[in-house]
């Protein structure tokens, strides 16, 4: 057979096997079936390069292929958000606003809202040449390109081309896969991800994109932003000639021309929630005429044309079997309902926190309960309550032993409502503590994970955050027992625990656990006092006349600081060189451009992180808090902005992108 031919077929069969793997969930062939025929099309095209296409299966694996971090591409059309509707009433609103400004005999289209994360495709004369995040909306997203393109779902060139194109979809991530992904996580070591639609932001954010491959994502099309060489009446058409094309588009999908059409697709979706191999958070209800959207008024937000319906959350009946009790990092008996399993929202729970004794005694549970659970945002599961008629006969109100679970030392009732282990030696406090320090959030201390932490505890490494940094004392010893792993991984980890030895003092507060001191205060005492013993020997007074430290705060750090236990873990770290002196980001003076301002930074950022956002306002005179008042000069929004970002809005406090608040910087978003 012809080279040429042959290629075709057997591009054919890989995009026709994979396709029934990873969408279907029907494989007809086996794995090794698959890369047989894989390594005769890369064998093919190495001997006939001029037969390489964009859409070839062997294209789509990335390879080491990397994408750079924190790149800004312009939004040529604005990806705006929706308005969230929560009754029939306010969706009767909408159908009727839209009549009366568009006339009667409209058409609406009601599909299923995916969770997961937008993204743009644009397309050249049929060829994919960029896909870019939603980023804030309006004018920068985050160029992932090269993550995209390994995507099964993304078609790297059209059926039928046209001179532009520009698809806006959603990135998410089967519950099957989500699953896959946070197994392999546990068996690394590593942290699991909270839920998909994380784990899918994440992933397309992965600066390799072999990791982005791995981890299987999907992504559906839900709109046309643009096109220049087709003409189209409506969403439906639209829907059509993307699949002709190639396309994957929204599955779930309802043509309506009445509210009663609209609300039976509604319920309709809604009954088919916990069915589906992902998670959906609504239905949108669009104008499927594409000419009259254009008479909908946008607001600074939403898209005038189109809503979210959000479903409200599902709840059920479940018997509880048992109350685990766990310690976490500052002593914290914290106590977890062990229930029959139930499916909610299209995955399948079984535990959950109460909390506190509090929370316990005034819904009235005890062993043997039936509870009604129900996902508090789709994502996290909650008790709600019992049923009081099915309580089990001569049972007691569970209440918590005032002893600690994993040490047996006495435990105590603060002011709160917690219940607090009093050993500060506590093998679980000392886990999660220690945990804690190494994280992200504190010293940063990569590739220090879990199972390390407790196998170092266990052989009696570490008693105390301080003996990490002595570890090294105990390299032969670490490579016999593997408890890192070989040399090359145990001095990997010793050289980043030196490295970690230069943070700023803020990130070791943080990471010391100290109650009500988080990042952002951390930074703000650091800044003021400068060394860590200055902190240590200032008073409460001293503390609470620093701007948004409060006396609870204040007398946290005064009383961790008078501890003998404590003092002997400074020390240590003393003597181990870690560094004590914080070095002032910038004088807050008229010369800079920030001075005397106020900024509060919410949403996910185009290609910085948080932290660099802050210190980015710092080093030009501002100051960084954690929540929108009157006194707010600004708002620094990204994407998934949130409730901060309507706050701000009600208040009239102004709202910044990152490209804005770089502009009003002089800098350019690849400074």
């Amino acid at each position: 057979m012809e080279p040429a031919k042959r290629a075709e077929e057997l591009r054919a069969l890989l995009n026709h096997h994979s396709n029934l793997y990873y969408n279907e969930d029907a494989p007809t062939i086996s794995d090794q079936e698959y890369d047989a025929l894989m390594r005769e099309l890369k064998a093919l095209e190495k001997a006939h390069p001029e037969l390489i296409a964009p859409d070839s299966p062997t294209q789509k694996v990335g390879g080491s292929a990397k994408r750079t971090a924190g790149v800004l591409v312009a939004h040529r059309v604005p990806m705006l958000s929706m308005q969230d509707l929560f009754t029939e009433e306010e969706v009767n609103h909408f159908l009727e606003d839209c009549q009366e400004k568009l006339g009667e005999g409209i058409t609406f289209l009601v599909e299923t809202k995916i969770d997961g994360l937008s993204m743009a495709l644009r397309y050249e004369n049929g060829t994919l040449v960029t896909a870019l995040t939603r980023g804030d909306g309006r004018n920068f997203g985050e160029d992932v390109t090269a993550n995209a393109k390994v995507i099964d779902d993304v078609a790297l060139t059209l059926r039928h081309p046209v001179e532009y194109l520009e698809l806006r979809g959603e990135v998410y991530m089967t519950n099957a896969a989500f699953e896959a992904v946070n197994e392999k996580q546990e068996l690394l070591g590593k942290k699991t991800f909270a839920n998909p639609r994380n784990c899918a932001a994440g992933t397309l954010r992965q600066l390799d994109a072999v990791v982005t491959r791995e981890r299987h994502l999907s992504f559906f099309v839900f709109n046309i932003q643009d096109i220049r060489g087709k003409e189209l009446a409506t969403h439906q058409e639209a829907y059509d000639f993307l699949e002709s094309c190639g396309v994957t588009v929204i599955q779930h999908r309802f043509v309506c021309k009445d509210r009663q059409e609209v609300w039976q697709a509604i319920q309709a979706i809604g009954e088919m929630r916990g069915s589906l191999p992902y998670d959906i958070d609504g239905a949108v209800i669009k104008v499927n005429n594409l000419a009259l959207r254009q008479q909908l008024k946008d607001t600074a937000k939403n898209a005038g044309y189109q809503v979210a319906y959000k479903y409200p959350p599902e709840r059920k009946e479940t018997k509880l079997q048992t109350i685990e009790l766990s310690v976490g990092r500052t002593g914290k008996i914290t106590p977890t309902a062990i229930f029959e399993p139930v499916r909610l929202c299209g995955t399948t729970v079984s535990r959950c926190t109460l909390h506190n004794q509090d929370f316990i005694t005034n819904l009235d549970i005890r062993l043997g309960s039936t509870l009604l659970i129900e996902k508090s945002g789709e994502v996290i599961p909650k008790c709600v309550g019992v049923v009081a008629e099915k309580q089990p006969p001569d049972s007691q109100v569970f209440q918590i032993p005032m002893v600690c679970p994993v040490c047996g030392s006495p435990a105590v009732r603060e002011d709160t409502a917690d219940i607090k282990c009093v050993n500060l030696n506590c093998p679980a406090q000392l886990e999660r503590l220690i945990g804690h320090f190494v994280g992200r959030g504190a010293m940063d201390i990569k590739g220090f994970g879990v199972v390390y932490v407790h196998d170092l505890i266990k052989e009696g490494y570490l008693t105390d955050v301080a003996d990490i940094f002595t570890l090294y004392h105990h390299r032969e010893e670490l490579i016999e027992k593997g408890i890192v792993g070989k040399e090359k991984n145990t001095d990997k980890l010793l050289g980043t625990i030196e490295k970690a030895k230069e943070n700023p003092p803020d990130r070791l507060l943080t990471g010391l656990g100290i109650a009500n001191v988080g990042r952002s205060a951390a930074q703000v005492l650091m800044n003021h006092f400068g060394t860590v013993d200055a902190l240590a020997a200032a008073s409460v007074e001293d503390m609470t006349a620093v701007d948004d430290i409060g006396p609870i705060s204040a007398q946290c750090v005064y009383d961790y600081f008078r501890q003998p236990h404590n003092q002997k873990v400074l020390e240590k770290l003393r003597s181990a060189g870690v560094n004590m002196t914080q070095k002032i980001v910038a004088p807050v003076g008229e010369n800079l451009p920030l001075s005397g301002q106020t900024v509060v930074i919410t949403g996910t950022l185009p290609g910085l992180s948080r932290e660099e956002a802050a210190q980015l306002v710092q080093e030009n005179g501002g100051k960084v808090t954690g929540s929108v008042s009157k006194k707010t000069s600004f708002l620094l929004a990204g994407e998934n902005a949130g409730s901060k970002l309507d706050k701000a809005n009600n208040l009239g406090i102004p709202v910044l992108s990152l490209e804005e608040l770089l502009n009003r910087l002089g800098k350019s978003s690849a400074q």
